[in-house]
């Protein structure tokens, strides 16, 4: 991989902030975009270049020749459709990258009933969220055809790390459903996704889909009970899935909705990485202990 590249970041948030930092270390010239005059403040105090952007309204022209980009922005919060691609793609139009990296989500897969699935899987979304993605990975595929760009589209499973698993929801008390109707669940440990991205980005051959996940799925009761018996919290109550649909909220039930269990060979062939944090196991004790005063 060579270095001193330029790379721009289209929503440096929680994932783009940590990359950019890890760029710039390797003398990398980094623009994050941004959409807050709070995430912009952040980026100042990391001493990371930034740029506001709003992604829902049309955009003027952007300048991405010799630069290479990684879209990490969501979609819009409705709609099947992924409106802010269309509009950063319009924007780029004249003057494109010469390569992309996609973030999307395994959620493109919609509901597998608990099978192991990779790459080959067809996409079949359920929810709406997972409309956008899919639109947003159909509209980039185009865009990179015509214009011959090298794309990398990444679906990434659930992102878990210091500053991001559920404590307060735990400490809440709030009941998760119990192991024999909890759904099989994927994720990947924020520090290894950053690592993933800067390959995807840097690389002069890889190119493609790839699923990003640490290869070990669990259920959603595993998960939340293996970061409370790591930091010392009550194991949440257990009710069953009839339970929970009369007491659990709506964005919740959607995600109890889906079973599916990832497949992460094709990436770690690919890229010829092994993962920092390749089980649960080993990325809650990190967090436990980057926690620790």
């Amino acid at each position: 991989m060579s270095n001193n590249r330029s790379i721009s970041i289209v929503g440096c948030g929680y994932i783009g902030k940590q990359l950019a930092q890890k760029l710039i270390t390797q003398h990398n010239e980094v623009i994050g975009y941004v959409n807050s005059d709070s995430s912009q403040a952040e980026c100042l105090t990391l001493n990371i270049s930034s740029e506001r952007l709003n992604l829902d309204e049309k955009l003027l022209p952007l300048d991405l020749i010799n630069r290479r980009l990684i879209y990490l922005a969501p979609p819009p919060k409705s709609g099947q459709f992924d409106t802010r691609m269309t509009h950063f793609l319009n924007a780029i139009e004249k003057q494109q990258p010469e390569k992309f990296v996609l973030i999307s989500t395994t959620g493109v897969y919609g509901d597998c009933n608990g099978e192991w699935i990779d790459e080959s899987r067809a996409l079949d979304p359920k929810a709406e969220r997972a409309f956008r993605r899919a639109d947003a990975e159909q509209q980039i595929q185009q865009f990179c055809e015509n214009y011959k760009i090298p794309l990398v589209i990444l679906r990434v499973a659930g992102i878990y790390g210091p500053g991001k698993i559920p404590i307060a929801r735990i400490k809440s008390g709030q009941a998760i459903v119990n192991q024999q109707d909890s759904p099989y669940t994927n994720r990947i440990h924020a520090h290894d996704l950053v690592s993933i991205c800067e390959k995807a980005l840097l690389s002069e051959t890889i190119t493609g889909i790839y699923n990003v996940t640490d290869g070990h799925p669990s259920t959603m009761y595993e998960y939340f009970n293996a970061i409370a018996k790591a930091l010392n919290l009550p194991a949440p109550p257990a009710i069953s899935l009839a339970q929970a649909q009369q007491e659990l909220s709506e964005g919740m039930l959607s995600y109890m909705a889906e079973s599916r269990r990832i497949s992460n060979k094709k990436l770690l062939q690919d890229f010829e990485m092994s993962l920092s944090y390749p089980t649960l196991k080993h990325g809650i004790e990190q967090i436990a202990e980057s926690m620790k005063p």
